[in-house]
């Protein structure tokens, strides 16, 4: 997850060459991206992402955001919007809480969001309940223990970097602006596996039409699942043409091949 201010800048070279490459923008929303020009990411499980990106040819301005923060709009969504319009990106990419955090971005461009969190994992019970409501910011609830959550290829750094305890006033604040998503856009796709443990599946289902989702085999992170290397091609096909690219190489049995 990100920390709120702090970005770092890889840029692609050309390949055979040390000139940097030109290209086109994609925003990174505390996990998103500018094709051929800039990407501004906050991406989780970045290193991978950053890769696959950085060699297809962009620029990646990766930011952080607050792992316990207790206002979204002004600690999420405000300092990522800023970001956003001093880089004037074409494209925005998010992944997870970017996801979240990019849906409420006032932008014309169109966006690609990789598992995002909508909605909250799993049941609600009346102790989860109890320990939401408390009044604090403090991180006293525990996170489960649920190494494969993220997928099969997730390293023990991965898995050590997420936060162990989680505040109630986060939850509460996480919970209300997936009470008030924005309608989903037409030129928006979606990118889930069926078996995320760490995101709401279902709210994904009820905000995201069925012609613009993509199911991928894997945990919560695509790049850290055996299926990356075809779901990757596909990320890139969608971040380049669209929706588009769901009529053609995305929704056919084999990635598209450059």
């Amino acid at each position: 997850m990100i920390r709120q201010g702090i970005w770092r800048r890889s840029r692609v070279r050309g390949r055979g060459g040390t000139g940097l490459k030109t290209a086109e923008t994609v925003f990174g929303a505390c996990e998103s991206v500018r094709k051929r020009g800039r990407v501004d990411v906050p991406l989780e499980g970045e290193d991978n992402a950053l890769e696959a990106l950085v060699d297809a040819g962009y620029t990646v301005d990766v930011g952080t955001i607050p792992d316990h923060g207790n206002d979204f709009d002004i600690q999420y969504v405000e300092p990522t919007r800023r970001r956003y319009d001093a880089t004037d990106p074409d494209r925005i990419l998010s992944h997870s809480t970017g996801g979240l955090v990019a849906v409420h971005l006032e932008s014309s461009a169109p966006r690609v969001y990789l598992s995002p969190w909508w909605g909250m994992a799993g049941e609600s019970g009346l102790l989860q309940r109890l320990l939401v409501s408390l009044p604090t910011a403090r991180p006293v609830i525990p996170v489960p223990d649920d190494p494969g959550a993220l997928g099969d290829l997730a390293t023990e750094r991965q898995v050590a970097a997420g936060p162990d305890n989680v505040a109630p006033a986060f939850l509460r604040t996480v919970a209300d602006s997936q009470e008030r998503l924005p309608a989903f856009r037409g030129d928006s796709v979606v990118f889930c596996s069926l078996g995320d443990r760490v995101v709401g599946v279902d709210a994904i289902g009820e905000h995201a039409p069925a012609e613009r989702t993509v199911l991928y085999d894997g945990g919560h992170e695509l790049f850290t699942s055996s299926s990356r290397d075809r779901t990757v091609e596909w990320v890139l096909a969608t971040l380049a043409d669209g929706p588009d690219a769901l009529t053609g190489p995305v929704r056919a049995e084999h990635p598209p091949q450059e």
